[in-house]
């Protein structure tokens, strides 16, 4: 398989797991930064970024990442703590009063990062264009009232940690949390990283595409459909449906917990300023609020029963993941449904990011061979 890009000289063995994530396991279109330092030393991508047209992935190509945006939101959350406007661990309703209601009065920012806040879903159906339209999805949260004692219990908050979040940093800066990150943090980095993304950049978008196994279907009334799907409303991954993840409708909109798009430069280099800074700038994230984000905070069997599955949750990062192995215990990382991953640690010096469009259900190999890949560039 032919690629483009670079690696520096010690970081050949990143190179090598590209290229057989490709003739190996079925990768279509890809592409991965790694940033040591502050300084980048791999820079690959290669294959189709639509495999419907065989249009190529070019060196800046964005795609859907799905939950991997939940690392945006979170870096968003921890800089206005570090700046003295946001308490992570004092009421949501300091901010948004109207929330205080239906037993929520004490949920903090904390307990939403950290997945135990207790609103894993919205029982109130929405429409699609409701799901879209921020302020519905915002006044069906002041409704709801949580599954059980916010912070005794935890369940995968996979959309409403967005909203939450996002709703909190809009009564803070005056801007949704799409419009924030541009303003505070990827506009003076370069990056090529939304939530909610420019009209004029959906064409040079990496289409999602099936794996060789399709996701399994799951139960309708299961909570984990409930939460993945937003009540039905949205479809997953609904490759060529118009409520699906390649939807513009969906991809336009701000769904900040899973509905970011980015380049792997664009999320690497997000990582590697939090970590580190890049290019001798200074780090985003000081090494006392980075300390306080890798605290573990969630654990263990959910709320519903579901298994521990190995995956350790700090404030809004994963800390710890069976799935795919970190370099330490300084790693925070995010997931995307598909592959998508993203990495940084501050004593490694390390910022990583993984991008595809090839989604694959289940055990996936790719993410773990290329940070192992890093592990040893990095130790050796």
């Amino acid at each position: 398989m032919e690629y483009n890009g670079w690696a520096d000289e010690g970081f050949g063995a990143v190179a090598d797991a590209f290229g057989r994530n490709f003739t190996d396991h079925g990768d279509l279109g890809a592409a991965v930064t790694v940033f040591v330092a502050g300084r980048k030393v791999v820079d690959l991508w290669g294959g189709t970024a639509d495999e419907r047209t065989g249009r190529p992935w070019e060196r800046d190509t964005a795609v859907p990442v799905l939950s991997a945006a939940k690392g945006i939101v979170a870096v968003c959350a921890h800089l206005l703590a570090q700046e003295g406007r946001l308490d992570l661990d004092a009421p949501i309703a300091d901010h948004w009063p109207e929330f205080a209601r239906h037993g929520k009065e004490r949920i903090t920012p904390r307990m939403v990062l950290a997945h135990r806040a207790g609103l894993p879903v919205i029982d109130r159906p929405l429409t699609f264009e409701e799901v879209l339209a921020w302020t519905p999805v915002v006044r069906a949260l002041e409704e709801q009232a949580p599954y059980w004692e916010p912070g005794t219990a935890h369940e995968y908050h996979g959309h409403t940690m967005g909203w939450l979040i996002g709703e909190v940093i809009r009564r803070i800066t005056g801007r949704t949390p799409g419009a924030h990150f541009r303003a505070a943090v990827a506009d003076g980095l370069g990056l090529t990283t939304w939530i909610g993304v420019p009209e004029a950049e959906l064409p040079g978008l990496a289409r999602l595409a099936e794996g060789p196994e399709p996701y399994p279907e799951l139960p309708a009334d299961s909570l984990f459909a409930r939460i993945l799907t937003m009540e039905g409303t949205l479809v997953f991954p609904g490759i060529d449906h118009p409520r699906g993840r390649n939807s513009p409708a969906v991809l336009a909109a701000e769904i900040p917990a899973t509905g970011a798009v980015s380049s792997a430069r664009g999320l690497a280099t997000l990582y590697a300023a939090v970590a580190t800074g890049v290019d001798g700038s200074p780090r985003l994230l000081g090494r006392e609020t980075l300390t306080d984000a890798l605290r573990v905070r969630t654990d263990g069997p959910s709320w519903s029963g579901f298994p521990d599955m190995g995956v350790h949750w700090g404030s809004g990062f994963n800390v710890a993941t069976e799935s795919v192995p970190l370099l330490g215990p300084r790693s925070f990382s995010n997931e995307g449904a598909g592959g998508h991953f993203a990495l940084g640690d501050d004593e490694a010096g390390v910022g990583f990011a993984y991008v595809t469009n090839r989604m694959v259900g289940g055990e996936d190999p790719r993410g773990p061979l290329l940070v192992s890949a890093v592990r040893g560039c990095v130790a050796g």
